[in-house]
């Protein structure tokens, strides 16, 4: 069974783009015409509004599936609809499988015991059902987890990684402006709080470390902050990195990549910048048909044609700062 950091590394070598597009979705992203082409549609307002949502990221993932490695839907976005958005969420995992994404599962999970090992399941595992069957209900390749609650919350996710070939990327240094008031506190020993974390990420994966060097116990470190990006890698040096904060946030190509070695092991989230593309660009009509084409051969809509453009705007800029390293 190969492992997730392998298959990761692969996908995005084979996009020749170390891009992950988060899918966190809101009524207001979406064109008017899109949202009144299903108001109404059904007697229940919201399972109309999941309609929207599933239609707006599927036809979001038809245009980037051949550039873009992997999705990273947040979860929160979806369960905030209730369970029309949940299905959503099902379904936008099941399309972009289809599509030979990878699904990295922004669940941002914190719990311990019985409860971790249920969130484990439901997320990246399997759960028994009542035949005595087995069933995996959302089958994300990774997923995001806190690890500040220690092993007891992490090994239920490395359990259930190393049987079925999946991952985790654990919070190390995150890309929120007040996440030095814990994360950057200095320890008795001189160490940084992030810098301990990285150290258990780093113990933690030694027993996932795949072909291609990399563990798929990754961790999360923001673009906003590349100083300690670069101090989280010189420990962490097996560890795949989820790198949030490009774009909307304000981090640069530059800084994205300051975690990379030899041009892998990283991966950069754009979640607004890819989803509403279009509402920077008063060139275009959101819902009219392009003459841009895109990978099943489709002419795109207006929405489309700005993120894939977008898409091969950011990967060109991960790419030449790679270069430039």
């Amino acid at each position: 069974m190969m492992n997730f950091a392998d298959r990761l590394l692969d996908r995005i070598s084979a996009c020749q783009n170390p891009t992950v597009m988060g899918l966190d979705p809101k009524l207001d992203y979406l064109p008017e015409e899109m949202i009144s082409k299903f108001k109404g549609k059904s007697s229940d307002p919201k399972e109309d509004t999941a309609e929207a949502i599933f239609e707006y990221n599927r036809l979001l993932i038809d245009a980037v599936y051949d550039l873009i490695p992997a999705i990273k839907p947040q979860f929160a976005y979806y369960e905030m609809y209730g369970l029309c958005g949940l299905s959503a969420l099902s379904r936008t995992i099941s399309y972009a499988k289809e599509k030979g994404m990878l699904i990295i599962a922004d669940a941002k999970r914190n719990d311990i015991g019985t409860t971790a090992t249920a969130y484990a399941n439901a997320i990246i595992g399997e759960t028994k059902v009542i035949d005595e069957s087995t069933s995996a209900m959302f089958d994300c390749d990774c997923v995001t987890v806190n690890g500040y609650l220690g092993i007891d919350g992490i090994k239920p996710f490395l359990d259930v990684a190393k049987e079925k070939g999946k991952g985790l990327f654990i919070l190390v240094r995150t890309s929120n402006p007040s996440a030095g008031d814990l994360q950057d506190l200095k320890l008795e020993d001189g160490r940084l709080v992030f810098e301990a974390m990285a150290e258990h990420v780093e113990n933690w994966g030694k027993d996932l470390i795949g072909e291609s060097g990399f563990s798929s116990v990754g961790a999360v470190v923001g673009a906003t902050w590349p100083e300690q990006a670069v101090k989280a890698r010189s420990i962490m040096p097996h560890a795949l990195i989820l790198v949030p904060g490009y774009g909307a946030q304000g981090g640069s190509g530059k800084d994205a990549v300051a975690s990379f070695v030899n041009g892998k092991g990283g991966i950069v989230n754009a979640s607004r910048s890819l989803m509403c593309a279009w509402k920077k660009r008063e060139d275009i009509s959101p819902m009219e048909v392009t003459d841009m084409v895109g990978p099943s051969g489709e002419k795109l809509l207006g929405f489309q044609k700005a993120t894939r453009e977008e898409a091969l705007r950011m990967r060109d800029d991960l790419n030449s700062a790679l270069a430039s390293v």
